[in-house]
């Protein structure tokens, strides 16, 4: 197995570079297959999310379809992947960051209550508000 870095999954995404979109194309289309596969780390995912957004412009409805692709993808494991789609169905509510829909589903999955300051988070998520 290969780990991806969050550099490889933006040029395969974003198509920005042509010499490492290439070279990333060519991992992910020819290298990687169902018996040699590519993991994506939390913390990938994460950075990956951030940097489409801040840097591309993503919306919420482009993140969302980013990470059903890479859920969805054969050739890809995704760390955690059911609190990942937990997450994702989370964030589909609107109004929250991802990382904050992560956090809840990987407690939930632990059976932990998370506890916070963010009131928009504890009132959106369910999250114990911290007073």
């Amino acid at each position: 197995m290969l780990a991806l870095d969050t550099n490889v999954l933006v040029r395969y995404l974003a198509q920005d570079d042509a010499r490492q979109s290439a070279l990333a194309n060519h991992l992910l289309e020819e290298r990687l297959s169902p018996a040699q596969r590519g993991f994506v780390s939390l913390v990938t995912l994460l950075e990956t999310v951030w940097v489409m957004e801040s840097r591309y412009g993503a919306d919420a409805e482009a993140v969302a379809g980013i990470v059903a692709d890479l859920l969805d993808t054969p050739t890809l494991e995704v760390q955690d992947a059911p609190a990942v789609r937990l997450a994702m169905q989370l964030y589909g509510r609107g109004g929250v960051d991802l990382h904050d829909c992560l956090i809840v589903a990987l407690a939930q999955g632990r059976g932990a209550r998370v506890v916070t300051f963010d009131v928009k988070a504890a009132r959106k998520l369910g999250m114990d508000l911290l007073r």
